[in-house]
């Protein structure tokens, strides 16, 4: 059998605080059962029931205690599956933190008359119960954030409200009342991921990646495996499973689970690093809407990707369901943890380590001058469940490398991954990479002077098993690009560019007006 202490183990278990519009449809409850089965890699902090547009007058946290029951009934067959120090919660504790919003529509609940929610209340709480990060992932509207804020801002001094705000870190699944815009114009210190569109424009957003395209049939159309998310699939693994959890895990109206985003983004994998919206996750990618630092509102950003019609699709839901064959594996293969406590017959994620990082899901940072070759060894992960063989394959993840920077360079270079002699590690366990040289990613492409510090490159490690479902594990490299020496400046003959136009040899145009006086 499996040793337990061999499991994957999560250090850092992020802190999460789910405000939900559940009931308003299905799709907010099958979030929520497969939130549970990640309930020992995050720490739940609250469950508020609350309003949205779609639902304005009432809210349903009974519905929310009928998913803990049946939770309460698998429990016990979960923790037979984790690392003994990444135990899933009780089934009582879940259920105490089961609280109301308010039942009005949005703004309403910041009138100067109306009480402050036990939802809002207990958010407060939370957030104050610890120095570390506060992630409150709304999945309906907003309201019971804006009590929040509102009640500290006039119940504590300045200080002491912006270190309050400095614990909040939100993702919401677009705008669903009144409160998100306010709350981003009134408190723009908060750091808030948010997809931008025009109200109810929601197969705009990025979020839609996670299945959207069943119903949406113009989104990524050919790009996406829509039979991950089909109604069969779905049946087979998750509602027909035996388990008590996927039997209260409902039919899809409109699309399956639109709120999960939210946290699959903070599943500590190894993929995503969640104090950095630009880098990617599971839940998505998200830069900022304003890089002059008047606000922290992450919006979509898009990522280019080869679908599954071997075609290249370029869009921010892409940066979703890219990962789709994993995500969706990987809660089919937690849904048979809760049938039984025997960890043979049933597969476990594979633990990842490349060169000195160690095993967890933090993400492994190097310098690297321009032009040297770097070692990436990852022979040291490996499968708990010991039978199963490792598949190792890198990837540049090109796309974090240019969202959100200030504009030094064209285009973010190509880098080669060659894989070493060491066989017995497994096939493509340790390789070879040659950063690109200085000309191409430590020179200001307006000054032709060289940079200290370069572009930043981001290198992806998925390891897979050949278990049933096959799991997915990653560890993200970053590489701060360095050009100590200096190396690869151009000689512009004392001029600088005044546009990265003209900087790559394009016209800006200038020439045509000053020939006609314009």
């Amino acid at each position: 059998m499996t040793d337990q202490s061999r499991l994957r183990y999560v250090k850092h278990r992020p802190r999460v605080f789910i405000v939900s519009d559940i009931s308003n449809e299905p799709d907010d409850a099958q979030s929520m059962v497969r939130l549970l089965t990640y309930a020992n890699e995050l720490d739940i902090q609250g469950l508020v029931a609350c309003t949205s547009c779609w639902m304005r007058t009432r809210v349903h946290p009974e519905d929310m205690h009928s998913i803990v029951s049946a939770y309460a009934r698998v429990v016990d067959n979960l923790n037979a599956h984790v690392h003994p120090a990444n135990p899933y919660p009780a089934a009582e504790y879940l259920a105490s933190n089961i609280k109301s919003g308010p039942p009005v529509y949005g703004r309403q609940a910041l009138a100067e008359d109306y009480p402050l929610s036990e939802g809002a209340q207990l958010l407060i709480d939370r957030a104050d119960a610890s120095d570390q990060p506060l992630w409150v992932l709304s999945w309906g509207g907003v309201n019971v954030l804006a009590q929040a804020l509102k009640h500290v801002q006039e119940t504590r001094p300045v200080a002491a409200a912006q270190a309050f705000r400095a614990k909040l870190r939100v993702y919401t699944i677009s705008d669903q009342d009144d409160c998100g815009a306010w709350i981003r114009v009134t408190f723009p210190d908060v750091l808030y991921i948010c997809s931008l569109h025009a109200w109810g424009e929601y197969g705009n957003a990025t979020w839609t990646g996670i299945s959207g395209d069943l119903l949406m049939k113009s989104l990524d159309a050919g790009g996406p495996d829509t039979s991950l998310v089909s109604k069969e699939w779905l049946a087979t693994n998750i509602q027909q499973s035996g388990s008590p959890l996927g039997a209260v895990y409902p039919d899809v109206s409109f699309i399956m689970e639109g709120d999960t985003p939210t946290f699959l983004y903070l599943i500590p994998n190894g993929l995503g690093v969640p104090e950095q919206p630009s880098w990617g996750s599971w839940g998505g990618r998200y830069g900022l809407v304003d890089l002059g630092g008047s606000s922290r509102h992450y919006a979509d950003t898009r990522d280019a990707v080869v679908g599954k019609d071997g075609a290249t699709h370029l869009s921010g839901k892409a940066s979703i369901w890219r990962w789709r064959e994993a995500y969706q594996n990987d809660f089919a293969a937690r849904m048979r943890w809760t049938l039984s406590p025997e960890r043979s017959g049933v597969n476990h994620a594979p633990v990842v380590s490349v060169n000195d990082s160690g095993p967890g899901a933090e993400a492994y940072y190097i310098d690297a001058e321009a032009g040297s070759e770097v070692i990436l060894d990852a022979s040291a992960s490996y499968d708990p469940d010991e039978e199963d063989r490792l598949e190792f394959a890198w990837y540049h993840y090109k796309e974090p490398t240019t969202t959100g920077s200030l504009v030094h360079w064209p285009a973010v270079p190509d880098v080669e991954f060659v894989p070493t002699l060491a066989a017995a590690a497994g096939a493509g366990a340790i390789v070879k990479v040659t950063i690109p040289p200085p000309e191409k990613c430590a020179v200001d492409i307006l000054t032709g002077q060289p940079l200290p510090k370069g572009q930043v490159l981001h290198f992806i490690l998925s390891v897979r098993d050949d278990g049933t479902p096959r799991l997915t594990t990653y560890k993200r490299v970053v590489v701060q690009v360095t050009n100590h020496q200096g190396r690869g400046g151009r000689d512009l003959g004392g001029k600088v560019f005044d546009t990265v136009t003209e900087a790559m040899g394009h016209s800006t145009g200038q020439e045509t007006l000053a020939a006609t006086g314009q």
